[in-house]
């Protein structure tokens, strides 16, 4: 009686804290969301033909062979049945045909670069339709958000117009992190000098949670923003409310923002630097760092001679001295250790090069920092 009493009490308390869920992740307010829940369903129920069946003759042979059921056949010279053969081996078969089917399509249909061709279900999109573009920058440990078209920014707080596709351009300042909003789309990863991409659109008003899935170090737990799905009128007046607040996000400010920082409150910038994005990008906010892309792009070009060792040197991928946690090394670093010959013959050369000079300095190649070794 009390094994009995103990087992309803646990049953009773599983089933409430179940009923307390939130199942976002199953009924979405995204089209993209909603096409994702569809899938993880099909695919739960396709696997569930075989795992129930198989769970359930468990169950029956042990009970029906028991040791005291004297009336279950024994047949002890039994070892093949073809018809037991077919259906062990085709209904699986059949299963992961199915499932890799709907896996290929979903594949090209839910990627995230793929531009979206739907609102829902029953309103699909005009080819030459635009979407909005929002760019989205992880911090240590906070979300920057950027709208290009609209001239703004914010942090911690996102917000776009019901049944209007967005375009996110996703990159990170450092660590890496993961973009998820579950009622609008799967999550993505945001790394530091790459940009991802994610296309979705949301389909209901109302405040959605958005966070980071993927640990980055000891503020993660609270690198949580709201998503806004709002009216075109609403949109509109969230914008004139950001532009209210008359703060400017330059390079400088972003600097600073970038510093780690733990429950960051929620800000807004009226106005961005129309370059920022492309230099967090590159990770050349630093103006004494060239960019990632000038460097490809010399790169492609044969490269840069001796110059082009000190732009090596000179580009750092943390951001250690911005945020005056360690000094950058005095030593030589290794490849200018291994570019320098033994007796110093190229010393008279590289002294002379202009790149040393206090003269005109180019974006592409700025002068040492103090304090850095130019490794000759």
């Amino acid at each position: 009686m009390l094994s009995k009493l103990v087992r309803g009490v646990a049953l009773t308390s599983m089933f409430s804290l179940l009923a307390g869920c939130n199942l976002v992740v199953i009924d979405p307010s995204g089209d993209i969301a909603s096409q994702q829940a569809d899938l993880i369903i099909v695919s739960t129920i396709l696997m569930l033909l075989i795992i129930v069946p198989v769970m359930a003759l468990t169950v029956f042979f042990a009970w029906k062979y028991r040791q005291g059921n004297k009336d279950a056949e024994y047949d002890p010279e039994w070892h093949h049945s073809t018809k037991l053969e077919v259906v062990i081996w085709s209904a699986p078969l059949v299963i992961i045909i199915a499932l890799g089917a709907i896996t290929w399509v979903t594949t090209h249909t839910l990627d995230p670069y793929r531009p979206l061709d739907r609102i829902d279900a029953e309103r699909p999109l005009p080819k030459d339709h635009e979407p909005m573009v929002v760019e989205v920058v992880s911090l240590d440990w906070k979300w920057l958000f950027i709208y290009p078209e609209q001239g703004i920014a914010t942090v911690n707080e996102l917000a776009a117009p019901v049944d209007t596709p967005i375009q996110f351009k996703i990159t990170s300042s450092g660590i890496m992190n993961s973009f998820f909003i579950p009622a609008l789309a799967g999550q993505i990863y945001s790394m530091a000098g790459m940009e991802t991409k994610l296309h979705a659109v949301i389909n209901e008003e109302g405040v959605y949670d958005g966070f980071s899935g993927n640990y980055s170090g000891e503020g993660f737990s609270h690198m949580r923003f709201k998503f806004h799905g709002l009216s075109q009128d609403g949109f509109d007046a969230w914008v004139n409310d950001v532009k209210t607040d008359e703060n400017f996000l330059g390079r400088s400010q972003y600097l600073e923002l970038e510093k780690p920082s733990v429950k960051e409150p929620v800000r807004y910038y009226s106005s961005v630097d129309p370059e920022l994005y492309q230099a967090i990008l590159n990770m050349c906010v630093d103006q004494s760092k060239m960019c990632m892309n000038e460097m490809m792009h010399i790169d492609e070009n044969g490269g840069g001679g001796l110059a082009g060792v000190y732009n090596v040197m000179s580009l750092t991928y943390d951001v250690p001295q911005m945020r005056g946690s360690q000094p950058l090394p005095d030593s030589k670093s290794f490849v200018a250790t291994l570019c320098t010959t033994p007796e110093g013959g190229l010393s008279g050369e590289i002294a002379n090069l202009p790149l040393f000079d206090n003269g005109p300095v180019s974006r592409a190649m700025s002068v040492a920092p103090a304090g850095v070794s130019t490794g000759f």
